[in-house]
């Protein structure tokens, strides 16, 4: 059951991950449903806000796209170094993608409630990085395996997103986008953390036997 889970999300992930590079890198912000959406809203987004832009997506796209292999411990344990390198490069990723989608949020669609979805979001993504960071710099491997695992669940908001996204739109209209959008700003990553931690609370016992609790780190 958990390797079935963890083959659909890794595919989810990825495919996510190539779109938005093919998006955003290849046919070009201006294209993407996403920001058409904002002009058509009347929205003004100068150059400042597109490099934000920029620096999110790839941050994110990376970040979504190397973490189901940071969290396989299958992957893990058989390169260990090569699991040090990865997660310097994903959490540094959380450092840019977190900074710039707060930034970001403040002109989220939907307004002031949208503004305090994915801010809270882009709050809790970097504290939950943050902490992974800080446990493992104390060599608590359990307790940086659970922070990133919440911190994963929200990275994969970029995924659950654009499950809901069409789904609201076929039920709710094309004309109700933005209410759409704003219930989303929500519902992309709370569910998702909440997910995370009744999981995280049930892990306990498998990590006591992890031969790598001695060794990693």
């Amino acid at each position: 059951m958990k390797n079935a889970i963890w083959i659909i999300g890794t595919i989810l992930a990825l495919c996510i991950s190539g779109y938005s590079l093919v998006q955003y890198f290849v046919l070009g912000p201006s294209k993407s449903g996403f920001v058409m959406s904002k002009i058509q809203m009347g929205d003004v987004l100068n150059q400042f806000w597109y490099i934000m832009l920029y620096i999110h997506a790839f941050s994110s796209l990376l970040a979504l796209a190397l973490g189901p292999f940071l969290l396989s411990r299958k992957i893990r344990n058989k390169n260990r170094e090569r699991h040090k390198l990865f997660g310097k490069v994903y959490l540094t990723c959380i450092l840019f993608g977190g900074m710039t989608g707060f930034y970001l949020s403040f002109e989220a669609t939907g307004g002031l409630i949208s503004t305090l979805g994915f801010g809270f979001l882009a709050f809790f993504w970097l504290l939950t990085g943050g902490m992974a960071f800080y446990k493992i710099k104390q060599r608590k491997v359990q307790q940086h395996r659970k922070w990133m695992i919440r911190n994963y669940l929200l990275t994969f908001a970029a995924v659950t997103l654009r499950l809901w996204l069409p789904l609201f739109v076929l039920t709710a209209g094309i004309e109700n986008y933005e209410t759409s959008y704003t219930i989303i700003s929500w519902l992309c990553w709370v569910p998702n953390l909440l997910v995370a931690e009744l999981y995280v609370r049930k892990m306990s016992t498998t990590l006591k036997n992890d031969p790598l609790d001695q060794s990693y780190a």
